[in-house]
């Protein structure tokens, strides 16, 4: 018998006017990714709590994915420099948790990206399986 492993379960932030409409059409385009993966949409990628990160990981998801809308925020002219640090602080927080940093992915999405979320998206649950589960002890 053959066991099939399930797959990996990610939990995305995007944001709402720039990355949300690339996933949305990866969706409609019926491009293929993971089913795992579980969409969060806010304003900006600045707005994220680096706890949020470690939450996330701490209740069973096995990766997360900042779906980031880099230089083409609407509403902070410095949002890739906020976000970055958002980055480093949750990185630092998986750190003392004792949890691999490699859980934590951003890239730029942005709203015609359907193709580069998709392969993102596909190539993070690559690297996620490689690293086994993701349970965590709360």
């Amino acid at each position: 018998m053959t066991t099939v492993a399930a797959a990996p379960r990610v939990l995305v932030f995007s944001t709402n006017n720039i990355s949300d409409p690339g996933i949305d059409l990866a969706g409609s385009s019926h491009l293929h990714y993971p089913p795992g993966a579980v969409v969060i949409s806010l304003p900006c990628t600045s707005g994220i709590k680096p706890s949020w990160v470690l939450y996330a990981l701490q209740r069973g998801f096995d990766g997360v994915f900042i779906a980031s809308d880099g230089d083409e925020c609407a509403y902070l002219p410095d949002c890739s420099e906020r976000s970055a640090r958002v980055v480093s602080q949750a990185q630092a927080l998986l750190s003392e948790a004792g949890i691999d940093g490699q859980r934590l992915k951003i890239a730029a999405i942005c709203s015609v990206c359907a193709e580069p979320f998709a392969r993102q998206i596909r190539q993070f649950c690559d690297d996620l399986s490689r690293l086994g589960s993701g349970e965590l002890v709360a």
